[in-house]
């Protein structure tokens, strides 16, 4: 009696075992492009530094509209800012009808006598300002999200903050040359350089 072999499945459909192999493959790379496709329809899209800068209330505006302020020094190229963002556009949307959030670019010297003003040393540099406009806290570096939360809560509620570094004192000497300063400097930038300076 002869002996049979059993027939290989591709040969029966018709397909070599290179065609189905082929076609195995084709099948992997259209799965897996779908699957990407969809990966990249379902992140979220975190705003970038410019967005957010864009849509951030104006240092001007926040000075006299009543209401409390954060306020972000950063730079764009800034790898902590960058890292914040996502979680500063979330609290923005929970508090942003209580607070004010302003973003000043160190790099737009605009900005400089602020940066002197609130001492401007590392990036991201926040500060508390209550609804008069008076610095009353400053952080500096990445900072968790529920940290900056539960200041903003303590903020809102004129309450003092939980987590708080508080602003640099100045010696008697210090105000004192500040003092002249203010008497001798005729520039226009040095009067609010000087009221922030007299509210430490």
């Amino acid at each position: 009696m002869p002996e049979t072999v059993p027939e290989n499945p591709s040969t029966a459909a018709g397909l070599s075992p290179s065609r189905a192999r082929n076609l195995v493959v084709a099948i992997a790379a259209v799965v897996l492009s779908v699957v990407v496709v969809l990966g990249i329809g379902t992140q979220s899209t975190v705003p970038s530094l410019p967005e957010l800068a864009a849509s951030a209330v104006p240092y001007e505006v926040a000075q006299t509209n009543g209401k409390p302020t954060l306020l972000e020094f950063y730079a764009n190229w800034c790898t902590s800012c960058q890292a914040m963002a996502g979680d500063m556009a979330e609290l923005r949307e929970n508090y942003g009808d209580r607070i004010n959030f302003v973003m000043l670019n160190i790099d737009n010297n605009t900005w400089l006598p602020e940066m002197l003003a609130y001492r401007v040393e590392g990036i991201p540099h926040f500060v508390y300002l209550e609804a008069t406009g008076d610095p009353i806290a400053t952080a500096v570096g990445e900072q968790p999200r529920q940290i900056l939360a539960e200041n903003l809560d303590a903020l809102i509620a004129q309450a003092p903050l939980p987590h708080r570094q508080l602003l640099g004192r100045q010696s008697e000497v210090d105000r004192e040359i500040l003092s002249r300063q203010a008497v001798v400097n005729d520039d226009p930038r040095s009067v609010r350089l000087n009221k922030v300076n007299k509210a430490l």
